[in-house]
């Protein structure tokens, strides 16, 4: 179960009335820089308006052995291998260098591998590119630790340019050049470059002028840069902003396919667009395929053979979509079966056969429904587990997973994201150990949060406001599109839309009304009735029909305007540390009386089913109901007597009452004996 938290700074109207007035801005964006500690009049021009500063791109470490090999490759008309990656990010660094190198008549070729044969530059790869013939191999998006593989180049008569914007090893390949803006030595001021972005870096170097390069390519870094989710700030901010206009504009057949295919039919895109329009699709080529149909899509000379690969693109992510919704079925299917799992701090799934192309997004889709780090494997024939992990801001999985590496093959990842290697016949134990580790090194797990900006008066969603909020797009990792809070609103009315996916919300204050909508859930999902007080966290966005543009209110949480949401949180994780055996509450603490018992037991009997959230069951009990604590124990206590079945999704609990015969002893059941006399270790 999670809540997520909500955190609400108090504005500081004083300092952004005095910033308004001194940067002659609206007040209420001025509110909206002070919000993401924007404080003084130069950082905020410089946010507004840019740092108009170039890059020089001889300022990275290797860029003049980088570019002086690829000049002789050129002038000797030595076969070139570009070597990219399978994700967003190394098909645009890919497309970008190998175009730019073919206009200047290289023999070039392109290699990217599939998922199957895994990240990086291989062996065998390098032993390809000496088949075909290449003199030389320059790596994008990768080759940063490949020590291995550039050795075995160099043994085959090849040559190495490596360029990537991943961390760099304590030992750097052997190659002719490494160029990497985390290199200790590089002087480049800006270091958040994608993979892309180094490419971009070394083909302006190769021109020796960037402005041809930015109008010829922008649209190519605009889609791996956003892609990557590099943060949207400093150089990246203002480079983002000049590529989201040329991506607008992008003549490439490619680029206008794919927005067909994707529905993006709107003038203006967002980073919003590129990352749930643009990226799922192209990723999906290499999920699900080969990568080589993104990237024929993009290197397309004619709109007939951009069309041609745009549907068969847009095949493989209705493939994708449906082929990561069967996981999610087996997934749920065993956590109905293993609840227990559930309490874990750290979420570790694992089945037969699933895709490993969509291990990392069924691992992302679990932990923002259970808002725990969440572990995906997969089990091949050979009995091997390869896996997906995923975690939130203020925790490790990195570092949990080299607490536990003596049951692993291999790992590899960072903070927020690994990919691991086990036997199948480890899993279990990994499963205990990681959870183990966690209990000492981060008892109190992190939660996910959302930030609200400002509380806003329901008369304050309008076109003005939306137009002012544009001003701080590109929305994206570092820039999150604000969220705002809209507080005490009744909820008048509540109708389905989108055959009953989506649910379009009434509410109103103060003789206001506005309507809301809130995606991805059924009303029977939705169980806070009419004329409830709510609380909500919404964003605001544009939305265009017909060439008028209004703005969209979608709701991203809703709350009872009453509900403690921090003491539900601290009650929900009292109950799973019970559950642990990590905590033994005092009895009058977790267990609720008997007349709350009857009124609890009631209320399910007449719904038959029960699926909301414990915030909702609770507030359904009204007057004098018991704590959340004391109600989930409750329910524990009956399902461990068969009276009941729940099972926790996420946000929601789903309850089914069970049918039995005479009465069932509580006391007789393991929690109950674990509250009120401890275990046999305890007694």
């Amino acid at each position: 179960m999670q809540i997520r938290r909500w955190n609400e700074t108090k504005p500081n109207t004083a300092l952004a009335a005095e910033l308004a007035e001194a940067c002659e801005i609206h007040p209420f964006l001025s509110l909206m820089l002070t919000s993401r500690g924007l404080d003084t009049p130069e950082q905020i021009f410089s946010f507004l308006v840019g740092i108009e500063e170039e890059i020089d791109p001889y300022s990275f470490a290797d860029m003049e052995p980088a570019v002086q090999r690829i000049r002789r490759a050129l002038d000797e008309k030595q076969r070139i291998l570009i070597y990219g990656d399978y994700d967003v990010d190394g098909i645009t660094a890919t497309v970008l260098l190998y175009t730019y190198l073919q206009r200047q008549g290289a023999d070039v070729l392109y290699r990217i591998p599939l998922r199957s044969e895994g990240y990086g530059l291989h062996p065998e790869m390098v032993q390809w590119a000496a088949e075909q013939g290449a003199q030389l191999i320059v790596t994008v998006d990768t080759g940063v630790a490949a020590v291995q593989e550039v050795a075995l180049a160099t043994e085959l008569g090849m040559d190495v340019v490596v360029t990537d914007h991943h961390q760099p090893p304590a030992e750097l390949p052997a190659a002719v050049a490494v160029v990497d803006p985390h290199r200790e030595d590089c002087e480049s001021p800006f270091k958040e470059f994608a993979g892309v972005g180094v490419a971009f870096m070394l083909v302006c170097a190769l021109a020796e002028d960037s402005e041809p390069v930015f109008a010829e390519y922008g649209d190519l870094l605009a889609l791996g840069t956003l892609a990557d989710m590099m943060p949207l700030l400093g150089f990246n901010r203002d480079l983002m902003r000049r590529c989201l206009t040329l991506l607008e504009e992008s003549r490439r057949p490619g680029i206008i396919a794919l927005r067909e295919v994707a529905g993006l039919t709107e003038k203006v895109l967002t980073a919003a667009s590129v990352s749930y329009g643009f990226a799922p699709r192209i990723n999906a080529a290499g999920r699900m395929a080969d990568p080589d149909v993104a990237m024929k899509l993009l290197l397309s000379e004619t709109p007939e053979q951009a069309a041609d690969y745009a549907r068969e693109i847009q095949a493989l992510n209705t493939q994708r979509q449906q082929a990561g919704n069967d996981i999610m079925a087996q997934v749920e299917e065993q956590l109905i079966q293993h609840p227990e799992w559930l309490r874990d701090r750290v979420l570790v799934i694992c089945g037969d056969g699933w895709h490993g192309g969509l291990l990392g997004l069924v691992a992302a889709r679990l932990l923002d429904r259970y808002g725990k780090p969440t572990i995906v494997l997969s089990v091949g024939a050979d009995g091997i587990a390869h896996g997906s992990c995923r975690s939130l801001e203020g925790f490790s999985i990195f570092d949990a997973l080299t607490a536990c590496e003596s049951h692993l093959t291999a790992f590899g990842g960072h903070e927020l994201a690994a990919g691991i290697t086990l036997p199948v016949a480890n899993v279990d134990a990994f499963r205990d150990a990681i959870n183990a580790y966690v209990a000492t090194a981060c008892p109190q797990m992190p939660v996910a949060a959302l930030d609200i900006a400002v509380r806003l008066r329901p008369d304050q969603n309008n076109m003005e406001k939306l137009t002012l909020l544009q001003v701080l797009e590109p929305f994206g990792s570092g820039n999150p599109a604000p969220l705002f809070g809209l507080f005490r609103m009744q909820l008048d009315n509540i109708t389905a839309m989108g055959n009953g996916k989506h649910l379009r919300l009434s509410l109103s204050r103060d003789g206001v009304r506005i309507s809301a909508v809130k995606f991805q859930t059924a009303p029977e999902e939705f169980p806070i009735p009419c004329g409830s007080v709510v609380n909500c966290v919404v964003s605001l966005d544009r939305n265009e029909y017909r060439g008028n543009a209004s703005v969209s209110v979608r709701l991203q949480d809703i709350s009872y305007a009453d509900t403690d949401r921090e003491q539900l949180q601290t009650e929900i994780a009292a109950f799973e540390a019970i559950l642990r055996r990590e905590l033994r509450p005092a009895a009058d603490s977790a267990l609720a009386s008997r007349e709350q018992l009857g009124r609890l037991y009631n209320l399910l009997r007449v719904c038959k089913e029960w699926n909301g959230t414990p915030e909702q069951l609770q507030h359904a009990l009204g007057v004098d109901a018991p704590t959340c604590l004391q109600m989930l124990v409750a329910l524990e206590l009956w399902q461990q007597a068969g009276l009941i079945r729940w099972y926790d999704r996420g946000e929601r609990i789903r309850i089914c009452l069970l049918p039995t015969e005479g009465k069932a002893d509580l006391t007789a059941t393991p929690l109950w004996q674990y509250i009120t006399k401890g275990d046999e270790d305890d007694v």
